[in-house]
C-alpha cells in the first residue's frame, strides 16, 4: 500500500488493515507487559494512534513494522505510567497466562517467518516472561526488538530516538540480565505437551493433584522446585517449601476436584475445577502451569479461577463428569 492510499482510506478498511497483524502484536505486547489484559490495552491503544496518525506513514517501511515501533511505544508509554520500576526478586506479580488456542490463530510458516519468530515457544514461556520483566522497559524492548524480531540496530535506534551504539550497550546490557533471571538449566528444557515423557508426567501430576497426595505430587517435583501464585505475593523455592506451603494451605484435606489439562504459554497446564453442591457442579479453582525438565517439575505457577474465560476452559463441570 502506498502512503497516499494510507491517508485516503475510511476508518474501516484502515482497521480491516492493522487488525491483520492484531494477534502478533498483541503477544508482543503481551512480552513488553508481562499481562494479557495490559496487552489488550496496548493494541487498542496501537490501533487509535495508528488511525489518528496514518497520514505520517511515509511508506519507508512495512505496516507490520509501522505498527510494530506504535506498539512498542505505547507499552513504554503504558510501562512509565504503570510501572515505574521493572520487578524485583523471583516475583511477577502482573504476571498472567497466555492461551495456546490464541499463539495457533497465527499462520504457521517457515522458522524464519514474522508470525513464527513473533511467537517462537522459547521466548513466549513463563520464565521467559518472568526474566524479561526484570529488565528496565527500554532495554527490554531492545532485546524483544533485536533478539525475538530480529530488527536491526539502526531500525531499534530510529524507533527508540537513540544511536547505533547506545542500542548494542542496551542489547548487551539486556542479555546479561536476561541470563541472570532465567533458570540455569534452561537449555536442556524438555519440550513441550507434545513430548511423551511429558505427557505421562503431567497424567500423573493431575491424578495425584485429584487426589490430593501430596507425597505423589512431591516425588514429581525437582529438589530447587519453584512455585508462585501471581498476584499473590510469595516465592517458594525448593521441594519441602513447596510441600510445607501446600500441607499448611490445607490442600491435603481438599476433597472434590476435577481437572481438565490444556496447555498455556506453549507449557504444559492442569486446570482444576472444586465441587460445589449449591452449583451441583465444579466450578474453577486455579490451573497449574508447569516447566518441566530432566523429566521432573521444576516450576509450578498457578493462577486463579479469574483467568478461565480467557483461556477457553469449561465455566464448569457437570457432576457426572469424570477424568
Amino acid at each position: 500500500m502506498s502512503v497516499s492510499e494510507l491517508g485516503e482510506i475510511d476508518e474501516p478498511a484502515f482497521s480491516g488493515l492493522a487488525r491483520r497483524h492484531r494477534r502478533e502484536l498483541h503477544v508482543h505486547c503481551y512480552r513488553m507487559l508481562g499481562s494479557f489484559e495490559d496487552a489488550e490495552d496496548a493494541v487498542q491503544e496501537t490501533f487509535l494512534r495508528a488511525w489518528r496518525r496514518r497520514e505520517t506513514f511515509e511508506g519507508r517501511s512495512t505496516l507490520r513494522a509501522w505498527l510494530y515501533r506504535i506498539a512498542t511505544n505505547a507499552c513504554l508509554d503504558l510501562l512509565a505510567k504503570c510501572r515505574p520500576e521493572p520487578a524485583t526478586g523471583g516475583e511477577v506479580r502482573w504476571l498472567q497466562p497466555y492461551p495456546d488456542r490464541l499463539l495457533d490463530e497465527l499462520p504457521a510458516g517457515g522458522a524464519d517467518e514474522p508470525e513464527t519468530v513473533a511467537v517462537a515457544r522459547e521466548t513466549i514461556e513463563l520464565a521467559y516472561l518472568v526474566a524479561v520483566q526484570h529488565l528496565a522497559p527500554r532495554p527490554r524492548a531492545v532485546l524483544i526488538l533485536r533478539d525475538v524480531l530480529d530488527w536491526t540496530a539502526k531500525d531499534v535506534a530510529e524507533l527508540l530516538g537513540d544511536s547505533v551504539n547506545s542500542v548494542n550497550s542496551a542489547l548487551q546490557r539486556a542479555r546479561a540480565g536476561l541470563r541472570e533471571h532465567l533458570p540455569a538449566e534452561r537449555q536442556d528444557w524438555t519440550g513441550g505437551a507434545g513430548d511423551a515423557g511429558t505427557r505421562e508426567l503431567v497424567r500423573r501430576y493431575t491424578e495425584a493433584s485429584v487426589a490430593t497426595d501430596v507425597d505423589r505430587i512431591a516425588a514429581l517435583l525437582r529438589d530447587d522446585v519453584r512455585c508462585s501464585m501471581p498476584p499473590t505475593p510469595g516465592l517458594f523455592v525448593g521441594r519441602d517449601a513447596v510441600v510445607n506451603d501446600w500441607v499448611g494451605s490445607g490442600f491435603a484435606q481438599m476433597r472434590g476436584l476435577r481437572a481438565v489439562v490444556t496447555a498455556v504459554n506453549r507449557q504444559p497446564a492442569v486446570a482444576f475445577y472444586h465441587w460445589r453442591a449449591a452449583e451441583d457442579a465444579y466450578l474453577p479453582l486455579t490451573i497449574d502451569v508447569l516447566r518441566v525438565t530432566g523429566g521432573a517439575i521444576a516450576e509450578i505457577v498457578t493462577f486463579h479461577a479469574d483467568r478461565f474465560p480467557r483461556l477457553g476452559l469449561p465455566e464448569r463441570l457437570p457432576a457426572d463428569r469424570t477424568e
